[in-house]
């Protein structure tokens, strides 16, 4: 593979740009004999005027060898073994020169029949540890002992012209990882790059390869496709090549049905949104996006089981929870300390549309308020009718100040008929025999409000 050598006046690199961890790491693994470089996204969003998120190192010592270097030093990986060096949060992955597969290398290297690798702890040299990355402007390294960068493939050109290209024969790279379609996603979109044509050409054929990826790595993924603020572009480029439905099929499913329709507008505002507030440096969290992104598969789900085995619209909405998020969970692990605050913000939701009334100061201090809020703003923009007018009352209630509010809600009891909330009627004292009987009886399920 073509190499090229820039030398330390050739570039824009300066050791101010680095983190001071990384270069104790190269510096202690320069000084003890071994070769030690920084590699990949680092030296890459430098060169590119970015602030590199990592700081990866890459050196010719073993993992054995960087632990007896290291006293903060932890071993981590099975499919491929690594050493992070801890100081304090911060941590620097420091990873062996990964090497070809030889025949037989069975005992250290091992991939299923579609060719993913399920193990591969193969080390060899600097040149073959840069065939072994995924794209041209990944395969940077920035020596610590000249403070040359080694440019393989064409990788300082790719960066130039804004090209992403997949080192070596992209289907047989996808097969062996099938991520490395939404990292080259991830990467045209963060990059502002276009996915060169021949890099691109399999991905839609291989697009179903991500269902095969463990559920808990997607999740991962996921966080880095949609919380980082380029989720509307991801999600558009997803669309594009087929990436979408592996990892949310429910909500791919009411896409394919209705691609205008309310899934496909709830899906961008989502994106819109998130995105927004990435800018904005406001949080954004795994609970509410999953609420939201789920929220028409729930809707959905619980028409069926109402019609199919005859339940309540409460009840239908409850036990729906449970099917769809269980679902989801097959191709993206969502932690339960997510999911669960999902779920309820999903209950809320039926309150929300029915809590219009002296009941809405209650609702509003509910610990899921704001979120449970949120959601159904977005739904206000997704649907017209009903919906769009619980919003909007929502929304007058909120931003109302103690007094007005008290007056809005009461102005409000009053336009209704027959509000349950206003206690002007009465209920007879049930006699005797009417207790117990009622007391037999079984109990009726009920809407909350």
């Amino acid at each position: 593979m073509r190499l090229d050598i820039i030398s330390r006046d050739g570039h824009d690199i300066s050791r101010r740009q680095i983190s001071e961890n990384a270069l104790k790491v190269l510096y202690r693994l320069n000084k003890s004999g071994y070769k030690a470089y920084l590699v990949g996204g680092g030296v890459r969003d430098i060169l590119l005027g970015l602030e590199p998120k990592d700081f990866d190192v890459v050196t010719n010592a073993t993992p054995d060898e960087i632990k007896a270097l290291f006293r903060n030093c932890r071993l981590v990986g099975r499919r491929f073994r690594l050493a992070h060096i801890v100081f304090g949060r911060d941590v620097i992955e420091v990873a062996t020169f990964r090497g070809h597969h030889g025949e037989n290398s069975d005992n250290i290297s091992k991939s299923n029949a579609e060719g993913r690798l399920l193990r591969d702890n193969v080390y060899g040299e600097i040149d073959e540890d840069a065939e072994r990355r995924d794209f041209t402007v990944n395969a940077l390294y920035y020596d610590i002992s000249d403070y040359s960068i080694r440019s393989y493939g064409g990788g300082m050109d790719d960066l130039r012209n804004k090209s992403i290209k997949m080192i070596g024969d992209p289907e047989t790279r996808y097969r062996e990882d099938p991520v490395r379609m939404l990292r080259a996603v991830r990467f045209a979109t963060k990059l502002d790059m276009q996915i060169d044509p021949v890099t691109a050409a399999p991905i839609t054929e291989l697009a179903s390869l991500l269902a095969d990826i463990p559920a808990a790595r997607m999740y991962e993924e996921v966080l880095k496709l949609f919380f980082a603020g380029k989720a509307e572009a991801n999600f558009e480029l997803m669309l594009k090549f087929g990436l979408f439905a592996p990892l949310f099929p429910q909500v791919q499913a009411l896409l394919d049905e209705s691609p205008k329709g309310d899934t496909a507008r709830m899906v961008r505002a989502i994106m819109r949104n998130t995105d927004l507030r990435v800018s904005q440096d406001k949080p954004v969290t795994p609970a509410f996006f999953y609420a939201a992104m789920l929220w028409y598969p729930l809707k959905r789900r619980a028409e069926d089981m109402a019609m199919e085995i005859g339940l309540s619209a409460y009840d239908a909405h409850v036990a729906a929870m449970g099917d769809v998020m269980e679902q989801q969970c097959q191709t993206i692990s969502i932690p339960r300390r997510f999911s669960t605050p999902a779920k309820d913000i999903w209950q809320l939701q039926l309150r929300l549309e029915r809590g219009q009334n002296t009941r809405s100061f209650k609702l509003f201090e509910h610990p899921k308020f704001r979120a449970a809020y949120d959601l159904l703003l977005l739904r206000g923009e997704t649907e017209a009718g009903t919906i769009a007018k619980s919003a909007t009352w929502w929304q007058t209630f909120v931003d109302a100040d103690e007094d007005t509010r008290s007056k809005f809600v009461k102005e409000s009891s009053k336009g209704g008929s027959r509000n349950r909330s206003t206690g002007t009627r009465k209920r007879r004292k049930p006699s005797a025999t009417n207790s117990a009987a009622k007391s037999a009886a079984p109990s009726a399920n009920k809407t909350p409000d």
